[in-house]
């Protein structure tokens, strides 16, 4: 049985790092933690997208610091909630996803969760899936569940104001998200869940239900979203997410495009780097005895080794130096196989990996950031969404300063 680690040090750092607020105190987790019971605690993650991206990993990150001390780590899967769709910040219901659509996001999860979780040896983190649970219940269980909340809980929420006022609808079914992630809570009997504090609902929510229905106590745990000094944060819906299944060279690259202010929280959330090296880069920092492209090429390394090793984040950096710094065009790209002769320019920025959604690529395009290259060796911006690419008339396809798509045909 892995031994619990109680380093008051250790806790007081896990506790205090990238941490927003922790419910119902710190004092109170604090002293459990120290006491060297082991706690269970988990994150859940919704398969919306193919892949994990940054914003999942600062979680991903903080349950990796809670193995390392020998506590019980599930990395849950929302297979389950994922067919819900979380209504947290959007200003209008998720499109409906089909349980094959989910499953087949998740299907790399646990490989890109790797790069922060140990899912063997010791202490292994466990992967679970909401649905063995949520997927049992019937009606009256769920009425029964329904009860212990109200309709004045989940009106007040923002974004359901703020359809209230544009006359946009809210669908019944998004009032059960928070009901249902909370069943969670409820069915793995958990000491603690961790999150962004974009989900402090939902969380607390399910230790209501606990509460309610095991009468036992959770903790809550909110994490710090990463953005800049004028809160803009990084992430899926901002469209500037760097996703965790992103080669070395692009995952470097998005993350240099980053801006300044994002820097020093990046290193805090997203990074191992030290408490005492974080205060020393920050005054660096402000008092401008560091140039920030410095600091920005550190972090971009720091996390790209984290992801894919430090062979490849070297083999990044140096490609990065080529391409972006002495402005040569790299000698190695990425390749993309066309299956049609013509593409509509969004879909091609899309489909060729440059792109999550239409949204992202157009507006790229309508700041210029893409580029295409025809045979005659002819580095044009593309500025009309509505432009047609004939694939045989292109040789490869530039987002930024660093990311490329060789297009075979």
């Amino acid at each position: 049985m892995t031994k619990v680690i109680t380093d008051k040090k250790r806790v007081a750092e896990l506790l205090t790092r990238g941490v927003e607020r922790i419910y119902p105190n710190r004092e109170a987790l604090e002293k459990k933690l120290l006491s060297g019971e082991k706690i269970r605690l988990y994150c859940g993650y919704d398969p919306t997208a193919a892949a994990l991206h940054i914003g999942n990993a600062i979680s991903i990150n903080k349950l990796g610091q809670f193995q390392a001390l020998g506590h019980e780590v599930i990395f849950l899967i929302g297979d389950f909630t994922g067919l819900i769709g979380d209504p947290t910040d959007k200003k209008a219901a998720r499109r409906k996803m089909t349980r094959e659509e989910v499953l087949a996001n998740a299907r790399d999860y646990q490989k890109q969760a790797s790069a922060y979780l140990k899912f063997d040896g010791d202490n292994p983190a466990k992967i679970m899936y909401n649905s063995a649970w949520n997927g049992k219940l019937n009606f009256a269980d769920v009425v029964e569940l329904a009860a212990n909340f109200t309709v004045q809980q989940m009106i007040q929420r923002d974004m359901f104001q703020e359809r209230i006022k544009e006359e946009k609808p809210i669908y019944l079914h998004e009032f059960l998200y928070p009901l249902t992630q909370g069943y969670d809570s409820v069915a793995m009997e958990v000491d603690l869940e961790i999150g962004g504090n974009d989900q402090m609902f939902n969380m607390l929510c399910g230790r209501d239900l606990l509460r309610a229905v095991k009468k036992k106590e959770k903790f809550v745990m909110t994490l710090k979203l990463l953005a800049d000094e004028n809160g803009h944060k990084m992430g899926k819906s901002e469209g500037n997410a760097v996703f965790l299944d992103e080669k070395p060279h692009d995952m470097y690259g998005q993350i240099m495009s980053w801006p300044d202010g994002v820097i020093i929280p990046a290193f805090e959330l997203c990074t191992n780097v030290a408490t005492a090296d974080l205060v020393t880069m920050a005054a660096e920092l402000k008092k401008e005895k560091v140039n920030p492209r410095d600091l920005k090429m550190k972090l971009a390394r720091e996390i790209t080794t984290m992801n894919h090793g430090s062979l490849a984040a070297d083999e990044a950096q140096a490609n990065f130096v080529k391409t972006v710094q002495k402005k040569e065009m790299p000698t190695e790209m990425p390749t993309w196989k066309a299956k049609k002769d013509e593409y509509d320019i969004g879909e091609l920025v899309v489909v060729s990996g440059l792109a999550f959604s239409n949204s992202e690529a157009r507006r790229l395009i309508e700041q210029k950031a893409i580029k295409i290259m025809g045979k005659a060796q002819e580095l044009k911006v593309v500025d009309d969404f509505k432009m047609k690419a004939n694939i045989k008339n292109v040789s490869f396809i530039q987002r930024g300063k660093l990311q490329f798509r060789k297009i075979i045909w």
